[in-house]
Formats: structure tokens, sequence, C-alpha cells
């Protein structure tokens, strides 16, 4: 039951999300002068095999993104629900908010607070809250990278265990590639250290545009923990997707 609540609200999350892209970094680029103040993104994968193995597989993402002044607010959700010969292989979900604050030039400070539970992680959950400084490296027609980097704290509930509380040391970086006016690359890469284990994030991806709003995506992303929870099924997740991206 409890399973089925929290894939709703991903999904009902999904549907109100529509050009920022859910990944595992989590600064928007900084905003054109011409932006609209609220832009959003979805993206929905599905696979249904059928034979002498039957499984499902379901992937829903979603962000909206709107401007303040300085300021850029960023909300977006996650949800992953795999299923073979009818038993659950994986769920996964994620919540997270985001604030960014540019300052002169290509500097910017962010905080950002995430929840996210993966069913067969050895968590629970896991809370995190991360703060910090920002910098925009590359900023033309064809090449974005942006790095930051903070201090943060996290929450990591662990089933029959005592919850833990960790500090932790934030990095990352965003390189998006422009390769033509409907295809783009983007590459983006986060580390989380703790005096107990380091999460690294990498998500690779290719865009093309189909129209104003449609766009088709091929993406690689991989989590890797250095140390999970006696009860994990691995220490890294790998997931191959492709999906059909609308945004408004």
């Amino acid at each position: 039951m409890r399973s089925k609540v929290m894939f709703a609200c991903g999904l009902g999350l999904l549907m109100l999300a529509g050009d920022a892209t859910a990944s595992p970094f989590y600064a928007p680029p900084e905003p054109t002068g011409d932006a609209p103040p609220l832009t959003g993104e979805a993206e929905l994968g599905f696979t249904h095999l059928q034979g002498n193995t039957n499984s499902q597989t379901l992937i829903a993402k979603g962000r909206l993104v709107w401007l303040d002044g300085a300021f850029t607010h960023s909300l977006r959700g996650e949800a992953r629900h795999v299923t073979q010969d009818e038993e659950t292989s994986a769920e996964q979900y994620l919540l997270a908010a985001r604030e960014r604050y540019d300052i002169e030039g290509p500097h910017y400070l962010f905080g950002f607070a995430r929840w996210e539970d993966d069913r067969f992680s050895g968590y629970d959950y896991q809370a995190t809250v991360i703060g910090g400084y920002g910098r925009q490296v590359l900023d033309n027609d064809r090449h974005v990278l942006s790095l930051e980097a903070g201090p943060g704290y996290r929450v990591d509930s662990v089933t029959d265990e005592r919850t833990e509380r960790l500090g932790v040391v934030y990095g990352a970086m965003d390189y998006r590639w422009h390769l033509s006016d409907t295809a783009s690359f983007a590459q983006e890469l986060s580390l989380e250290g703790t005096d107990r284990n380091l999460t690294a994030r990498s998500l690779s991806s290719l865009t093309s545009r189909l129209n104003e709003h449609l766009a088709l995506k091929l993406s690689y992303e991989i989590k890797h923990n250095t140390r999970p929870p006696d009860t994990a099924e691995a220490r890294t997740d790998r997931i191959t997707n492709v999906s059909l991206l609308y945004d408004w």
C-alpha cells in the first residue's frame, strides 16, 4: 500500500511538470534574458516484454522551474518501477527542491533538499540537504559547463538499524554540448562523500528533438555506493533508458 501511494505521488508530480532536465545535477542553467517565468519538462519511458520472460518497466521524471529576479526555483520528481514475472525487481522514488541565486558574473549560490527511497538499496529512505557555491565555466552557443561544491547533511534510515546522521561534502559538474539545432549531448556527475561512504552519480544522455515540444532521449545512468547497508542488493545501479520528452 505504501509503495502504491508513493508511486501515485511521483506520477502526480510528473503530470505537473513540464527545459530543465531531471538529473543527478540539481542546478538548472542560468536563465537567458528572454526566458519565460515558468518552464517544465516531463519524461516518460515504458517497456513491456512478453514471452519466455514477462517484464514491465516504467520510468517517469518531471521538473518545474520558475524565475523570481536573481532566484531560480526548481522542483523535481522521479519514479521507477520494474516487474519481472509479476515480481517487483526495482522500485525507486525521488523528490527534490532546489534554489539558485545568481551573483555578479558567472557565480551563483545554491541550496537543495532531496528525499529518495530505493526499495532494494538497503535504506528505508535517505534525506539530504546541501548548500554551496557554483560557477558557470562555459556558456556559449555550443558548450555549457557548470561546476559546484559545498557542505551538507544527510539522514540515512536503515532497516532494523538506528538512523545515521552524517556530514556530507558535495561536488558536481554539468556539461551540455549542442550538436545541432535539434540534437544535444549531456554529461552530468555528482559526488557525495561522508565518513562512512562515497556516493557517485553519473547521467549521460543524447536528446533528439522531434518538434517544438517533443523529443526522444537515450540515457545511461549509474549510481554507485562504496559502502551500502548489508541488506543492499548491489553497490552499483545501472539504468539504460529510451524515453519520450515533453517540455513547455
